[in-house]
């Protein structure tokens, strides 16, 4: 699904050059659930954020689903991420003014779905996470952790092949973090490819395999011999 070669990200100002990610080189099957583990600032977010093609690379490839992206527009990028990638972020990224269902809806609505396609997907997600009875409150009106599961919500309402997760658990207590990491391993288990940045060994050991970043580079891989459901 996912093949990086020498990929490097560099931040330029007028006073400093930074190097976010150094030659990257990564492989992520379809179906896999990979973790990525480093201290702050050693460029996870923006390794999630280039694989999400939220922005594009300095230098280097990045084949997804077979296609070279790395020198997409704009435009090619939205269009491949919106029809196959969800994101799930730390700090939820809900919008306010917009209930729980309309906030789970967006992601159907920027693919054209009619009303009534809508409607019936969105319930789907509802039910199969747990938040049908939250469907008119508004996200300041639900805990901590029902908004993580409205935003898990929206990140595969669309079925998205990739689930590309920034420390979901991050502002969470730890009995809502397991839930959340449970809810993760059972997408896994239907089929969706997850990567996931966190800096829990504990919710790493759910993947399959961990890529430690340190840098901007990759310094080691462990492949999990058992993982978490």
């Amino acid at each position: 699904m996912i093949n990086t070669k020498n990929l490097t990200k560099i931040y330029t100002t007028e006073e400093v050059e930074t190097t976010a990610l150094n030659n990257i080189n990564l492989e992520i099957q379809q179906g896999e659930y990979a973790a990525i583990m480093g201290p702050s600032g050693c460029g996870k977010s923006t390794l999630l954020n280039v694989l999400g093609m939220i922005d594009n690379p300095t230098s280097g490839e990045y084949n997804f689903l077979g296609e070279e992206v790395s020198k997409y527009s704009e435009r090619q990028r939205a269009n491949l991420r919106k029809a196959n990638i969800g994101f799930v972020f730390q700090s939820f990224n809900l919008i306010d003014e917009l209930t729980v269902f309309e906030n789970i809806e967006l992601p159907l609505l920027y693919l054209g779905y009619s009303a009534s396609q809508r409607k019936k997907r969105v319930h789907e997600v509802m039910e199969q996470i747990g938040i049908m009875p939250r469907k008119n409150h508004f996200p300041q009106q639900i805990s901590g952790g029902e908004q993580q599961r409205v935003a898990v919500a929206r990140a595969i309402v669309a079925k998205p092949k990739l689930i590309l997760a920034d420390e979901p658990t991050g502002n969470l207590d730890s009995a809502h973090g397991e839930e959340v990491m449970k809810l993760i391993g059972e997408l896994h288990e239907a089929g969706t490819t997850i990567f996931m940045v966190t800096h829990s060994p504990d919710y790493a050991e759910y993947s399959q395999r961990i890529v430690h970043l340190f840098d901007g580079h990759i310094v080691s891989e462990n492949i999990q011999k058992e993982f978490k459901i």
